[in-house]
């Protein structure tokens, strides 16, 4: 059993204890966020004259041939180590001698931990607002070449108003550019450096906390040592926004399982992104859409785990901090996955613009327009959306769309009806006299559309200094 702890101990851990008390198996991925921030912590050391310029060179040498070894497969991050740190501090001396085991002084595990979680969280956020990024990259281009690809707008799933594909993607890229913001957000209050807090009240080494932040890439040292580590709320607001991107992504691919369906046939998936049956040969399966919006209760359930776990912590650090890595690693890989594949996925879709055009003409999206005909032609709006009613009861009626009907059917509903309500009430029409801020009329979806470059040209991916 390699552990970092022991000299008040008489006898041995249980072996069963050992193992549930254990983190090797998963905190194992922090091992080069541990090995950064131990030689940001060495450095430190020696600048402050804690340690002799000579020791630091020996262990940051000692450290590099660790990672060397790791990365190129000569060395095994066993099973056999406690945790993570147990294991690099093992090596080091191994390797080294007495001086490595002067790497822990002035620091404990909690602040350790407590740092190599902020600095793999970092990197995380910085990940999935790259793929968030690309995303709405693709999303834009699927804009800019769908201005007039008409289809159905729904509320409550029933055809309601005529949009265009465009402004139908639109809205998905605020969605995600609101992601995006969170992303930058939580970056924002997370960047501070909790390594110098000791285990929970600080140290009486003369320590330079915000030397190693500042090598670290952090904004500052954290302010309150038993806040430095026993603070997880970082991960806790990046699984919230990890969840929000997972619930936008889920219902995007309800869509698409929708679109991709006989009823509907808006999309083809590429087979590059589709499944079939081993037992129905005609079948292409929309396995990648199902599989994300399946995936999305597992970050949920990741968000829920730490906030339960952490609710009834009293100050500072305790045991039950532990379970703050595997759900949160597993749904940050989840949320990473899905945004990549879903991306794939979409950026090679093709459209089937006529059945968008056919299913919006047959679903009357342009009654509201045939109402707004009228008010303009003089008729009080209440009455007029009762002579549409009407009128929309005899297509289903007859099983036809409205612009199908006679100017002479039309007008046994109301005498107003004129020639010109056929152009009143296409499609185009419809579309292109919506232009307030935010309408799917083309005047206005190209200022969005132009908004949203000026946007990504000014917010690149996020990076730490």
């Amino acid at each position: 059993m390699a552990q970092l702890w022991g000299g008040r101990f008489t006898k041995q851990t249980d072996q069963k204890v050992y193992d549930f008390n254990a983190s090797i198996s998963f905190d194992k991925r922090l091992f080069h966020v541990d090995v950064e921030g131990s030689k940001a912590h060495v450095k430190m050391l020696a600048k402050q004259g804690i340690l002799t310029e000579a020791e630091r060179d020996q262990i940051l040498a000692g450290l590099e041939s660790i990672v060397k070894d790791v990365d190129e497969g000569n060395l095994n991050i066993g099973m056999e180590y406690e945790d993570v740190h147990s294991f690099v501090e093992a090596n080091l001396t191994e390797r080294i001698g007495d001086a490595g085991k002067k790497l822990h002084t002035g620091r404990s595990r909690n602040d350790q931990v407590a740092l190599d979680m902020r600095l793999y969280t970092r990197e995380r956020i910085c990940e999935i607002d790259g793929l968030l990024r690309e995303l709405l990259e693709v999303l834009l281009n699927v804009c800019e070449e769908n201005l007039e690809t008409y289809m159905p707008g729904f509320t409550h799933l029933q055809k309601a108003q005529p949009v265009t594909l465009a402004h139908h993607y639109g809205a998905y890229f605020e969605m995600f550019k609101r992601d995006r913001q969170r992303m930058k957000d939580i970056l924002c209050r997370m960047n501070y450096c909790p390594l110098g807090a000791g285990a929970l009240a600080g140290t009486t080494y003369p320590l330079d906390r915000a030397y190693v932040a500042g090598l670290l890439g952090f904004d500052g040292p954290t302010r309150n040592s038993m806040d430095s580590v026993s603070d997880r709320d970082y991960v806790i607001e990046f699984l919230s926004a990890l969840s929000i991107i997972m619930m936008h992504l889920s219902r995007f691919c309800e869509e698409i399982i929708l679109w991709n369906s006989n009823e509907y046939q808006f999309v083809e998936i590429d087979d590059a992104f589709s499944t079939g049956s081993s037992i129905m040969p005609q079948k292409k399966n929309p396995d990648i859409a199902e599989l994300v919006r399946g995936k999305t209760g597992r970050v949920y359930g990741a968000l829920m785990s730490l906030l339960t776990t952490m609710k009834g912590i009293p100050l500072a650090y305790n045991k039950d901090m532990q379970e703050d890595k595997e759900m949160a690693f597993d749904a940050m890989d989840t949320a990473s996955n899905c945004l990549e594949l879903f991306t794939g996925m979409i950026a090679t879709m093709k459209f089937r613009k006529d059945r968008m055009a056919v299913s919006a003409m047959k679903g009357f999206t342009n009654a509201t327009d045939l109402a707004d005909y009228l008010v303009v032609k003089g008729v009080p709006f209440r009455d007029a959306h009762g002579i549409v009613g009407r009128v929309v009861l005899a297509c289903i009626e007859k099983n036809c769309a409205i612009e199908e009907l006679s100017l002479s059917e039309l007008k046994e509903f109301s005498e107003c009806f004129g020639e010109d309500v056929y152009d009143a009430i296409s499609l185009k029409t419809c579309v292109e006299k919506r232009v307030t801020i935010g309408a799917p009329g083309p005047v206005s979806m190209k200022s969005q559309i132009e908004a949203g470059k000026a946007y990504l040209e000014s917010e690149p991916a996020l990076k730490v200094n």
